[in-house]
Formats: structure tokens, C-alpha cells, sequence
């Protein structure tokens, strides 16, 4: 009854409606031969659409096998089309058509070159480039690696500076969670596991767990939906987690909470995030754990000590100022820093949000990335603090640009998804994701075939660090913590280029402990108090 059910499902009724027709005409051959042609096409129909059930390299061709090979055709013919009439992206959108093209290519290690040189507007208000050298390195034969851990972390990590940013099982499923780990693993690189828990996937490939927890406190809860300390100790402890990260706000719905309707909320997302099965399961918008800058310091010090020394820090996407400089005072007033911080662009993605929120609240990745590293710098606690990035981060560039304004890793969820075979077709919240990739159907989620995408996961990660690599070493540098702002520059109008170290004002070391006159912190800081994320009166 099964297969019977599944044949008259809209995505397999061409092979289906096939196969029956093969069977057709073959009786219908026996007394007429004139429809021997027909059958045998029907045969060769029937054939294809088998070898697409059973092939491992194309997610889509799994799910809608025979149908699908007409999307693979039109999208040939928009190609050429493209090519013909050099249709350009338009800048200032990370996701365009072409940069999605370099990311299928690295992640199926293919050739990412292309011919004619550059098909955007040089000229163009807000174009941005790096600055060559004309004495340039040999790229770097080893992926860039750094060291995250303050002076009270005992167990620091030795992580890429390239990593998948947060993406909870319930949100994506089970083949494409193992599909990312596996990639991290073979890779040497970390994996986020989003605010849903550590799942059994997460586990099976043993790749490196940067445990994210949030407002549910999925996986290290009580009965009552509290945080737990027994509970987080036992799974903070297990080697494969290598960080702790406390999710403050997400740069798609800063603000906001979730709700996994019940009808997702299936035994095996229920034990994961240790909730009730069949019932909503709700992320509040804010923590009980904590309810004020001093408290969420004594939170990060009791992580760290609960995990044995684990770096322990926090994601947010920036809103009030006041509200990130008064952690900065509740830094100083205890002598307790996070060790280290990942500032989430409003520009972010997630599975489901409202449209004012994706569209319109929260800081920009840039300009909270440059507000949190100027206060830190401000402060003289840059140096015991690494900070992290995400926000539609995909190439080699955006890395560069990102890391030069302050960043010391990137984070990348959108780019991670399309090497796993995510197509952006924008159903994540249906249930009925076309690769596999953002559903719990367990027959969609077949198509996604976990060794296969483990390595395009891999060759992504590879290729884009080689990619970064050779930029480093065109700007005459070795290593990306060596990029500074005055290495790229802006045309911010037809006869204007500015770099960015005189488009943007920094802090200097300490300028904030003096006073200093820098709009963005004059008001924030007197309104800033470590007692409160209120604003002083």
C-alpha cells in the first residue's frame, strides 16, 4: 500500500505514469507491432527514471526522477542565454545567480574559473575590491587555523577560520545533518549545531560540535524547561564538543522566538531536544537562565567550568548599542569575558520568518562586526576575546572583506546548504524541501545521499580556503589575521575610492576606558549599565 501511495504522489507520477504506459503498450505490442517504437521509448523512459532512483550524485533527480531532468535542461538554456547577452549580477547581492554557480562548482570539485574577465560595473556606487601587492606571497599550502580560548579557558580549540554556522536538526534533516558533520570531520573543521540539541546525527561521523544553546535550552533542560546543569554537563563533557555557544539573537529574527509545531515534534527531534513528543515545542525570545549583563557573565563562567574549561561565548546580532556595552561593563566589573563572540548579520537566513523581521530588524553584519570590534578594542579586551561572523558568507572575498573590518573566523549556513544539494527553492517551512536537505520526510530526505554530499561539504570548505589563500597572497600578507581595513577600498561615488581605514573611524586601543567622541559610542556608553539591559536614565 506504501509503494502504491507514494506512486500517486505528485513528485514520482511521471516515472510512475511511465512505467504503467511500458506495461501497457508491451501488451498492447503483442497483437499491434506498429506500437513497438512507442514502447521502446516508453522503455527508455522507464529505464531512465529507474537509474535516477538509484543514482547518488543528484538530490533532485531522486526525489522527481524523469521531471526533474526538464529543470537540468531549462537551466542549461538560461546559461547559454546568460552568457550570450553577459547578463551581470547585481552587486551587493552575496547570493546571486553566479556566486551560487561557485559554490555548486567547489563543492563537486570542479573548475570555478571563467572567461572575459569581470562582468560587473567597476564604476558602479558601492563597487569593492582588494588591494594587490606588488610584492605578493606564495599562497599558503595549509588551511588557515586559529586558537580560540581566554585566559580562563583550559581546553582551547585549534579551529578553521572557516566553519558551518548554526543549523538545527528539525530545521534540516537527518541525511543532511550527517552529511555536514561527515564534510567537518574529513575536513578539520567545526560544525554548529543550532539551538536543536546534539541529535544522534550529529554524532555518527564524529566530526568537531560547536554546541550551540538557546532560549529552550534544548538537550540540557529540565522537566520544566529550565536550564539544567546536570544535564548540560553530561553532554558539554563529550570530546566531540569542542565550544559552547550561548544564542542570544539570530541575525534572521533578532527578537524573536520559534515554535516547531507539534506535528514536526516527532520521537526522535522530542529526545534530542528532550521535549514532549507531539507537541509544540517553543523557543522563548529571551533566556530565564539570566536577565542581566552580570548574570549572563556568571552564565558564561559556570558554562566553562561545567564543560571542563571549554571556550564558552555568545551569538547575537546586534540591536541597542547600550545593550552590548553594558555586557562590555559587566566584562570589566567582573573580570569574567566570554572567549569569544560571533556577531550575526541581519542579513542571516532561517527555515521560517516574518517578513519584517527578516527584512527589517537588526544591525547589518558589517556594521555590527565593526561596532563589537571597536568596543572591545575600546576597551583593551580584544586581545583575551576572538570574534566570529555570519551572514551570507559564501566566497573567498566576503571572508577577506569580513575578516579585515575585525573578524577573526567566518561562519557560512547558506553555502554549507547548497553543497549538501539546497537549490533555494524556498519551501523550508513546508516540509516538502524538493533535495532533501530542509525536511523530516523520510522518503524526501532519501534523496540526499550522505557520502556524496559529505564530500562536496569537504571540497567547498578546501576550495574556498585555497581561494582565500591565494587573495592573502596577492595582498602580499600570509595569513588573514594580517588583513587590516586599508587592504580593500570602496568607490562610494562615480569619482570617489575611499579604503575602508578612511571610510570608517576606529577605536584606538583603551579610547573608550579615556572618553572618547566617536558617535556611535558617546551616548551608548553613558547609557550602558552592568545591572541592567536597560538604558541609564
Amino acid at each position: 500500500m506504501e509503494i502504491l501511495r507514494l506512486a500517486f504522489t505528485p513528485r514520482y507520477i511521471t516515472f510512475s505514469s511511465t512505467v504503467a504506459a511500458t506495461i501497457a503498450l508491451a501488451v498492447i505490442s503483442i497483437l499491434h507491432t506498429e506500437y513497438l517504437p512507442l514502447l521502446a521509448l516508453a522503455a527508455l523512459l522507464s529505464l531512465l527514471g529507474i537509474y535516477d532512483l538509484v543514482q547518488t550524485r543528484h538530490s533532485i533527480l531522486r526525489n522527481y526522477p524523469i521531471s526533474a531532468h526538464l529543470r537540468y535542461l531549462l537551466e542549461n538554456v538560461r546559461t547559454e542565454i546568460r552568457q550570450y547577452f553577459l547578463e551581470s549580477d547585481i552587486e551587493g547581492t552575496p547570493f546571486s545567480r553566479d556566486k551560487r554557480s561557485v559554490v555548486y562548482q567547489r563543492a563537486k570539485g570542479q573548475l570555478d574559473k571563467r572567461p572575459f574577465g569581470t562582468q560587473l560595473d567597476v564604476y558602479a556606487n558601492a563597487f569593492e575590491w582588494l588591494n594587490h601587492s606588488m610584492a605578493p606571497k606564495a599562497p599558503a599550502s595549509e588551511p588557515f587555523r586559529i586558537t580560540i580560548g581566554g585566559p580562563d579557558c583550559a581546553q582551547p580549540y585549534c579551529g578553521s577560520v572557516f566553519n558551518i554556522s548554526a543549523m538545527s536538526f528539525g530545521a534540516l534533516s537527518a541525511n543532511a545533518i550527517q552529511a555536514l558533520n561527515k564534510g567537518a570531520r574529513l575536513g578539520g573543521f567545526a560544525h554548529d549545531t543550532g539551538e536543536g540539541g546534539i541529535s544522534p546525527y550529529h554524532r555518527t561521523h564524529g566530526g568537531d560540535i560547536i554546541w550551540e544553546i538557546g532560549s529552550g535550552y534544548f538537550g540540557c533542560r529540565d522537566a520544566h524547561g529550565r536550564f539544567s546543569p546536570d544535564h548540560f554537563a553530561e553532554r558539554a563533557t563529550d570530546p566531540q564538543v569542542k565550544m559552547i555557544e550561548i544564542k542570544l539573537s539570530q541575525g534572521a529574527k533578532p527578537g524573536h522566538g520559534g515554535v516547531l509545531p507539534a506535528s514536526k515534534v516527532s520521537a526522535e527531534i522530542a529526545r534530542t531536544r528532550d521535549v514532549p513528543e507531539g507537541q509544540d515545542c517553543i523557543s522563548p525570545s529571551s533566556h530565564s537562565a539570566f536577565s542581566t549583563p552580570l548574570e549572563l557573565m556568571a552564565f558564561i563562567a559556570e558554562l566553562r567550568r561545567l564543560s571542563g574549561g571549554k571556550p564558552v561565548g555568545f551569538k547575537l546580532c546586534i540591536g541597542h548599542q547600550w545593550e552590548f556595552l553594558a555586557v562590555c561593563k559587566a566584562m570589566l566589573e567582573t573580570g569574567i569575558t566570554p572567549d569569544f563572540i560571533v556577531i550575526d548579520g541581519a542579513e542571516g537566513g532561517t527555515g521560517a520568518a516574518p517578513l519584517e523581521f527578516a527584512d527589517h530588524v537588526g544591525m547589518p553584519l558589517r556594521d555590527g562586526l565593526m561596532f563589537a570590534h571597536n568596543a572591545l578594542v575600546g576597551l583593551n579586551l580584544r586581545d583575551r576575546i576572538k570574534i566570529g561572523a555570519s551572514g551570507k558568507i559564501a566566497s573567498a572575498f566576503d571572508m577577506a572583506r569580513i575578516m579585515a573590518l575585525g573578524a577573526d573566523w567566518c561562519n557560512s549556513a547558506r553555502g554549507f546548504m547548497f553543497a549538501v544539494g539546497c537549490i533555494q527553492s524556498r519551501s523550508c517551512h513546508t516540509d516538502r524541501c524538493p533535495t532533501g536537505v530542509a525536511t523530516q520526510d523520510k522518503m524526501r530526505q532519501r534523496a540526499l545521499v550522505v557520502p556524496d554530499k559529505a564530500e562536496r561539504v569537504r571540497h567547498f570548505h578546501r576550495s574556498t580556503l585555497k581561494a582565500l589563500a591565494e587573495l592573502i597572497a596577492a595582498a602580499g600578507l600570509e595569513h588573514p589575521s594580517q588583513l587590516r581595513p586599508g587592504h580593500l577600498s570602496k568607490r562610494v561615488a562615480p569619482n570617489r575610492v575611499e579604503t575602508y581605514d578612511h571610510l570608517y573611524r576606529f577605536l584606538q586601543p583603551g579610547e573608550l576606558l579615556g572618553g572618547t567622541d566617536h558617535v556611535h559610542f558617546v551616548k551608548s556608553w553613558t547609557q550602558a549599565r552592568a545591572d541592567s539591559f536597560a538604558p541609564a536614565a
